[in-house]
C-alpha cells in the first residue's frame, strides 16, 4: 500500500508536539512567573517557521480551519460562563459604555489606521477594522490572573474582551457584506436583511440553547455523568447551525449561550465551570502554538516599516483614544480609565477571524486583503508580549493591584485566629477574619483587623469580596463540617497548596475523610480547642529573622517547644507551614511561629535580633 509523502511530522506526533509545548510553556511560565502567551508564542514561532518542525496547514490539511474554530467558539463559550451580571456591580456603567460607546469608535479608529498607516484601501481597512474591536479573552484571562488586578478594573477588561469578541467578528461580516455589495451591484438592502435575520437567529439559538439546557439540569432530565457530554454536544450543535446561517455569528451564540448558563443559578454550574477552565486552557495553547507555528517565513519577513507603524499607531492611538472617550464623564477613576485604554491585547480570535477574511477578500476582489493575516499575527504578537512584561508594572505604578504582597484569609472568628491574623498584620500582609456568626468576630474588629460577617461561601462573598487580595486560606472554625467544606470548596480557586484548615475533632478510620477533601494540616496539626487552649496557657505568636549570625538551629535550641507557623522569604512569599514542612533557613527569611509566653524580663521584651515580639491578642 502506497504511503503519500508529507512534509513535516505525522498528524499524531503534531498533536502531541502542540499539546506538549503549549502546556510546558504554561507550566514553564508559572515557575518562571512570566506571561505564558509570550512563552507560547515563541515556542509556537520556533517548531514552525524557525526549525520548519511543525507546519499545521500540511500536517491537519482541510481539518486546520474547523479546529481552530471550534476551539475558538468553545474559548468563547467558557468566557461567556464567567460572565454573571451580579459580579458587574459598579463596573456596569464602564462595561455598557466600552461595548456601545468604545466599539464603534475602535472600529472607525482602527480602519483609519489600517488605511493610513498599513497603506490598505478603504475596503480592507473597513473589513479589518471591524475584527480589532476584539482585544482577545484568550490574552486577557492569563494576564488578569498573573496581574492580579482589583476587581472593577479586572471585571472591565474581562467583559469588553468577552463581550466584543463576537460584537468584532459580527462588524467585520457587515463590512464585508457592504464591500460585495459594492463590488458587484447586489442589493444593499438584501445584504442587509441577511445580516441582520442571521444576527437575530444566532442571539435567539444561543439564549434557546442556554435556557433549555438550564431546564434540562434544573429538572433533572439529564443524569450527573452526561452533564457536561451534553453541554459540549449542544455547544457545538448552536454553534455549527448558527454558522451555517451566517459566517461568524456562531461567536455571537455561544457566547449568549455561555452568558445565559452564568446566570441561570445552576447547582452544577461550578463544576460545569472547572471543567470548560481546564479545557479552555488547554485550547488556548494549542490555538496560540498553532497559528504561530502556521505562520512562514516569507510572511514574517514581508513585515515592513509600514507594519511597525500600524502596531504602534494602534498601541497608541486607535486603542487608547476610543476608551478614554467611551469612559469619559463616568464615576471610573482617571488612573483605571488609563490602565483600560492601555491594555488591549489581541488574541486568537482576531488571527482566525482575520485569516478568514483575508481569503474572502482575495476571493471578491480586493488583492491587499492577502495582507489582513500578516498584520493581525504582528499586531497579536506584539500586544502579547508588551502587555504580557508591562501589564503588572503598570497597575503597580497605578495603585490598580489588589496588593503586591498577597495575603492570608482565616475562616473562622476566635481568640487563635485573632492572634494569627494580628501576627501577619505586623509582618505587612493583607489578613481578613471571615465568620457568619457576628460575635465570632468581635475580637478581630476590636483590634483593627479586617473582618466580613457572612458565609465566605455565599454570593455577596464572591461578587463583592476583593479575595484575590489573598493567596492563602486557613479555615479554622470551630465547626469542622464547615472547615472542611470551605477547605473543599476553595482549594479549585486557590489551589489545594494554598488552603489549610485545622485538624478534625474526630481521626478514626470510621471518620477519616478522603484525599480530595478538606486542607492541609496547619502548624501542629491541633483541633480548634487545642489549638485555642495553648493560648489561654499563655503561648502567644512571635516572629524572628533567619540570619547568618542566628540560624534555624540556633533558633530551635533557644525555643525547643515552639511550633513553627509560617516562614515569609526575603522576596515576600509566605508559606504556611504544617507538622512535616521543613522550614526555610534562607538569611534574611522572617519565621512566624507559636511559642510559650516568656517571663516579662526587660531583657526579654524583644527577640533575638531585636524586633518587636508579636504577642496573642
Amino acid at each position: 500500500m502506497a504511503v503519500a509523502e508529507t512534509a513535516g511530522l505525522d498528524p499524531v506526533l503534531g498533536f502531541a508536539l502542540v499539546g506538549a509545548l503549549g502546556v510546558g510553556s504554561q507550566w514553564l511560565a508559572w515557575r518562571l512567573r512570566m506571561p505564558a502567551i509570550v512563552l507560547m508564542l515563541a515556542a509556537g514561532l520556533a517548531v514552525g517557521p524557525g526549525l520548519g518542525v511543525l507546519t499545521p496547514s500540511e500536517q491537519f490539511g482541510d481539518l486546520m480551519q474547523p479546529m481552530l474554530a471550534i476551539a475558538v467558539a468553545i474559548i468563547l463559550f467558557e468566557g461567556g460562563m464567567t460572565l454573571n451580571v451580579r459580579s458587574l456591580s459598579d463596573a456596569a456603567v464602564g462595561v455598557r459604555r466600552l461595548v456601545f460607546i468604545g466599539g464603534p469608535l475602535g472600529w472607525a479608529a482602527s480602519a483609519a489606521a489600517l488605511h493610513w498607516a498599513a497603506g490598505l484601501s478603504w475596503q480592507t481597512s473597513a473589513v479589518f477594522g471591524g475584527i480589532m474591536i476584539v482585544t482577545g479573552p484568550t490574552v486577557i484571562a492569563p494576564l488578569l490572573r498573573q496581574a492580579r488586578l482589583r476587581k472593577r478594573p479586572a471585571a472591565l477588561l474581562q467583559w469588553e474582551a468577552i463581550v466584543n469578541d463576537p460584537v468584532g467578528a459580527l462588524a467585520a461580516v457587515l463590512a464585508f457584506e457592504v464591500v460585495v455589495v459594492f463590488g458587484n451591484g447586489a442589493s444593499a438592502g438584501g445584504a442587509i436583511f441577511d445580516m441582520v435575520t442571521g444576527i437575530a437567529i444566532a442571539a435567539a439559538l444561543g439564549a434557546a440553547g442556554g435556557w433549555g439546557l438550564a431546564q434540562a439540569f434544573r429538572n433533572a432530565l439529564v443524569p450527573e455523568y452526561m452533564k457536561v457530554p451534553v453541554l459540549f454536544t449542544l455547544l457545538l450543535v448552536v454553534f455549527a447551525v448558527s454558522d451555517a446561517i451566517l459566517h461568524e455569528s456562531g461567536l455571537l451564540a455561544v457566547t449568549v449561550m455561555g452568558l445565559w448558563i452564568a446566570n441561570a443559578d445552576l447547582p452544577s454550574y461550578a463544576e460545569l465551570r472547572r471543567f470548560k477552565e481546564h479545557a479552555t486552557i488547554l485550547l488556548v495553547s494549542g490555538v496560540f502554538i498553532l497559528l504561530a507555528a502556521n505562520m512562514d517565513r516569507a510572511t514574517l519577513l514581508a513585515m515592513d516599516w509600514r507594519t511597525l507603524a500600524f502596531v504602534v499607531t494602534v498601541i497608541l492611538i486607535a486603542r487608547p483614544l476610543p476608551v478614554l472617550v467611551a469612559l469619559a464623564f463616568s464615576d471610573i477613576p482617571l488612573r483605571e480609565r488609563l490602565l483600560v485604554a492601555f491594555t488591549g491585547p489581541r488574541g486568537v480570535v482576531l488571527v482566525a477571524v482575520a485569516g478568514l477574511f483575508g481569503d474572502l477578500l482575495v476571493d471578491a476582489g480586493v488583492e491587499d486583503g492577502a495582507q489582513v493575516t500578516m498584520l493581525a499575527f504582528a499586531l497579536v504578537a506584539a500586544t502579547v508580549v508588551l502587555h504580557g512584561f508591562t501589564l503588572t508594572p503598570m497597575a503597580r505604578w497605578l495603585g490598580l493591584t489588589a496588593t503586591e504582597t498577597p495575603g492570608v484569609l482565616i475562616v473562622g472568628g476566635s481568640r487563635w485566629a485573632t492572634a494569627l491574623g494580628l501576627a501577619f498584620a505586623k509582618l505587612d500582609l493583607p489578613v481578613m477574619v471571615a465568620d457568619p456568626n457576628l460575635a465570632h468576630l468581635r475580637s478581630a474588629r476590636d483590634a483593627g483587623l479586617d473582618t466580613f460577617w457572612g458565609d465566605i461561601l455565599s454570593e455577596v462573598a464572591e461578587h463583592k469580596l476583593d479575595l484575590v487580595t489573598y493567596d492563602k486560606v486557613i479555615a479554622a472554625s470551630d465547626n469542622d463540617a464547615y472547615n472542611t467544606l470551605v477547605a473543599t470548596d476553595l482549594a479549585p480557586e486557590f489551589g489545594r497548596e494554598h488552603v489549610f484548615q485545622l485538624r478534625r475533632l474526630r481521626q478514626s478510620s470510621r471518620h477519616a475523610l478522603p484525599s480530595t477533601l478538606g486542607g492541609q494540616a496547619i502548624a501542629a496539626d491541633e483541633t480548634y480547642f487545642e489549638a485555642n487552649a495553648r493560648l489561654a496557657d499563655g503561648w502567644e505568636f512571635r516572629v524572628t529573622k533567619l540570619s547568618d549570625e542566628f540560624t534555624l538551629e540556633q533558633w530551635r535550641d533557644r525555643h525547643p517547644d515552639a511550633v513553627p507557623v509560617a516562614d515569609l522569604g526575603p522576596g515576600g512569599t509566605l508559606r504556611l507551614l504544617g507538622p512535616d514542612t521543613k522550614v526555610k533557613s534562607t538569611d534574611g527569611t522572617r519565621l512566624l511561629f507559636l511559642g510559650p509566653k516568656r517571663e516579662e524580663r526587660k531583657e526579654d521584651r524583644r527577640d533575638e535580633n531585636g524586633q518587636d515580639t508579636l504577642k496573642s491578642a
